[in-house]
């Protein structure tokens, strides 16, 4: 189906934003009347600049407060619209929204209603012009689409149909599945929008909330499927209103809104290949359009390749000596130089640590990318590339191996990998078979990989900007097929930092996104499992690290929460030691002092435990917060 979006939905000029959809690829826009009007090219240039482009113009919108009123405002309102379609005209556009009266609307009567809009039926149809009827979820006597198609069925006007903007059906609880009632010919246009649970008045929520597919809670892939078994064959067309979008990057939003679109219809795809199966009909395989009954084609990608863990974590900097210091205190092995670049591996069971000095002049240790393991890295490089992602290519020589890579929107690199081989890693209690990615042998002139305490990646936490949660919450999901759990808050000292931990059901991948406040440098932490974390912490002081201080105050805390016995607080308090519990069992765990932007977290999940202790958050970033302050006062 063909793709569109509305000019609201994006910042800048009405020829920036024509110029950033036709790059991104969508095949024409909604014209947003105020985007018009306050622009100084006339509707034939823009009209022409759209052809140029390759852009078809396919709604006009929206045209306000018709029905439902006295005989004199109807033959002002009248006069209103024969003007707009003569810039309709002179756009070349050939439906018009018109949005249920909100404002002037006085007789709630259907008949009344359907009467007004035959008239404006007639008007446009001596233009060439469909009047696209629309339910606002807060109209004054029509806020449900079912009852905007009564009326519409009652003009009984060839020029007359209705717009379904699944904002205002999904936002009011209304059921889509009656959207099958509705002959396709009759459903002029269809507009998509995703939406956070809220609880708040529906106009402020619809102005300012609004979402991408796929970003919120509503399935939209479902309610396409409604579209398609109507026999819907129109546009797929974004009308997100959000302050976020109309602030960030033209073209990088653009780019953000298709990808959205073309995962829709992948996921409407499925459902209907799905729904197909279980009743018995032909499943279409893998991938490529199809069309069944005459129903409108739904383009699948390839599918999700899940990953099933951590490959490695890459750190990089000008100099990652002090990195090395802190991994060897947490008991890593050096496990070599790579062969062509200034790049060195260390590791411990599962954890395996990348620092890079190569082309990194002076950057302080930052988290640069994270590689996954997938069964078939090459499928899941297909689907990054139709979700239109971007490639973070790294040159590779003879004998090297080219991993796929692609930019998430912090700048997070992320890399897939299938290959591994079978290893011997040596522990405590002998050796043990074990699987290596097999770029692991590029590394040579390092000590045997070792598997003490620390024995995997548990989470990596990775902070962007509040213009990039929305995108990197679509990123995670529609590349990777990871969960998008619910957003929890903490008050840090300079406010409030929102997280989302993004993961796999099992838990073997979890990447926490960060927002935090504005102008506020929020360091990344990569968290490493382990078996022991008494063991590490002791380790680690041993060899002098000096754990992230904890207050007093916090343990006192702890006592009162959870009825801790004087020797387990002990241990806490020695060791600097964060503790939380759940009805599946306890978390310890404990920080580094960062280093650059970048810090280590060391955990332990005992039992069944599967969250992240959100309370000791506050207590973490004014404990980091004061080490700050301190180094920054040194002479």
């Amino acid at each position: 189906m063909d793709k569109s979006i509305a000019t609201v939905c994006l910042s800048g000029s009405l020829e920036d934003k024509l110029y950033a959809c036709a790059d991104a690829g969508f095949d024409g826009v909604e014209i947003f009347e105020p985007d018009l009007v306050v622009n100084d090219r006339s509707p034939e240039e823009i009209r022409a600049l759209a052809d140029r482009l390759g852009l078809s113009l396919d709604l006009y919108q929206p045209f306000r407060d018709f029905e439902g009123v006295t005989p004199d405002l109807l033959e002002d309102n009248l006069r209103r619209a024969r003007e707009r379609f003569e810039t309709m005209r002179r756009l070349g556009i050939n439906t018009v929204l018109v949005c249920s009266n909100v404002a002037t609307a006085t007789v709630g009567s259907d008949q009344v209603a359907a009467e007004q809009l035959r008239r404006l039926g007639d008007l446009a149809a001596s233009y060439g012009i469909r009047v696209a009827y629309e339910a606002l979820a807060w109209g004054r006597f029509v806020d449900d689409y079912r009852h905007s198609w009564r009326i519409a069925e009652l003009a009984d006007h060839e020029a007359v149909g209705v717009c379904l903007d699944s904002f205002h059906i999904l936002s009011r609880g209304h059921d889509p599945a009656a959207i099958e009632d509705i002959p396709g010919e009759k459903i002029f246009f269809v507009q998509l929008a995703d939406a956070p649970d809220l609880t708040m008045d529906v106009l402020s929520w619809s102005r300012h909330h609004r979402l991408f597919p796929g970003e919120g809670v509503w399935d939209l892939g479902r309610f396409v499927t409604h579209l398609t078994a109507a026999g819907y064959t129109g546009p797929l067309s974004l009308e997100v209103f959000n302050d976020v979008f109309r602030q960030t990057d033209t073209r990088r939003t653009a780019e953000h809104a298709l990808r959205s679109l073309v995962w829709l219809e992948d996921r409407a795809a499925r459902l209907l290949d799905d729904a197909l199966d279980d009743a018995g009909g032909a499943a279409p395989g893998t991938g490529g359009a199809r069309e069944d009954g005459g129903r409108a084609s739904l383009d699948r990608i390839a599918d999700v390749d899940v990953p099933t863990g951590y490959d490695y974590v890459e750190i990089k900097a000008e100099d990652t000596s002090e990195v090395e210091v802190l991994l060897d205190q947490l008991g890593l092995s050096f496990r070599g130089q790579h062969r062509t670049k200034p790049v060195r591996l260390w590791s411990s069971g599962d954890a395996r640590i990348v620092l890079n000095e190569q082309h990194a002049r002076d950057l302080e240790p930052h988290l640069a990318g994270i590689g996954l393991a997938v069964a078939n890295a090459s499928a899941a490089s297909d689907r990054a590339r139709a979700l239109a992602v971007r490639p973070a290519p790294r040159r590779t020589q003879a004998g090297e191996l080219d991993l796929a890579g692609f930019v998430a929107p912090s700048g997070l690199e992320v890399f897939l990998n299938d290959r591994r081989v079978r290893n011997s890693v040596t522990n405590g209690a002998g050796t043990a078979a074990g699987d290596e990615p097999a770029w692991a042998a590029e590394f040579d002139r390092g000590r045997p990989g070792s598997a003490r305490e620390i024995t995997g990646i548990d989470h990596v936490n990775v902070s962007h900007g509040w213009d990039a949660h929305d995108e990197a919450v679509l990123f995670y999901t529609s590349v990777l097929g990871l969960e998008k759990p619910t957003v929890t808050e903490a008050a840090g000292p300079q406010g409030l930092v929102r997280s989302q931990v993004m993961r796999t059901a099992s838990g073997a991948v979890r990447i926490s996104l960060n927002v935090a406040p504005v102008g506020v440098s929020h360091p990344e932490h990569i968290a490493l499992a382990c078996t022991d974390v008494v063991a590490v912490a002791r380790r680690a002081r041993e060899r002098g690290l000096a754990a992230v201080p904890v207050p007093d105050n916090y343990y006192d805390d702890l006592r009162a929460r959870f009825g801790l016995d004087d020797e387990t607080l002990k241990v806490l308090r020695e060791y600097q030691l964060m503790y939380d519990r759940s009805e599946a069992g306890e978390f310890w765990h404990f920080y580094t002092p960062r280093i650059g932007r970048v810090c280590f977290e060391v955990v332990q999940r005992i039992g069944g435990y599967d969250v992240y202790a959100t309370d000791n958050t506050p207590v973490l970033l004014a404990a980091q917060d004061r080490l700050d302050r301190r180094t920054r006062s040194r002479p």
